[in-house]
């Protein structure tokens, strides 16, 4: 019976995290500085991540992942737009791993660094790991597999330089930031959860 309750209430706030995530990333796309979305939706993953492993960290990815994509095939994003049009299998390849990644290592984080017992730098170590995966895993597909279009973004500056200041420097550092500011939030939310942790 403890454990069907368990379970019922892991799938409702698993639900309640898959609909952040679509509202989120969806308002992202109205938030944008130069070509690339603000990832909103990477505190509901983080959150998921640390609450029920590993797996529930990949899913939650896997759902920013598909939303993500879904914005790119639509037009919704522009930029990722380009990269579809450009090369939709490996776009959808590295929409879906990065999200994918970003929850997974989140999780696997937060469960390696809890077992010190202090699970405010269990979950800062989680909401730093989740943007620095996400972020890192689009810049080097970027580089390997979209190069012409990273050159003809980067509009004659170097192309290193442009990744880093340019498509993702003050996204990432945004996303970063928020995940930092909401870290005590998670914590506490974490703790309030506690018997739902794995």
């Amino acid at each position: 019976m403890a454990s069907s309750r368990t379970n019922t209430r892991k799938l409702a706030a698993l639900a309640i995290f898959t609909a952040l995530i679509v509202v989120l990333q969806l308002v992202a796309n109205v938030a944008k500085v130069g070509p690339v979305s603000i990832t909103l939706s990477l505190v509901p993953i983080v959150v998921g991540a640390a609450l029920y492993g590993v797996s529930a960290g990949a899913y939650l990815g896997g759902v920013f992942g598909l939303v993500v994509l879904i914005c790119c095939i639509t037009g919704m994003d522009a930029g990722g737009s380009i990269l579809w049009n450009t090369n939709p299998p490996v776009t959808a390849l590295v929409c879906l791993g990065k999200g994918v990644a970003a929850g997974a290592c989140a999780a696997a984080v937060y469960r390696g660094a809890s077992k010190t017992g202090k699970k405010s730098i269990a979950a800062a170590c989680a909401g730093i790991v989740c943007p620095v995966v996400n972020t890192g895993l689009f810049c080097l597909a970027m580089a390997l597999f979209f190069r012409e279009t990273l050159t003809a973004w980067a509009g004659g500056s170097d192309v290193l330089y442009y990744i880093l200041f340019g498509l993702t420097g003050v996204n990432f550092l945004v996303e970063l930031l928020i995940n930092l500011v909401l870290g005590p939030v998670i914590v506490r939310i974490i703790g309030a959860a506690g018997p739902l942790q794995k």
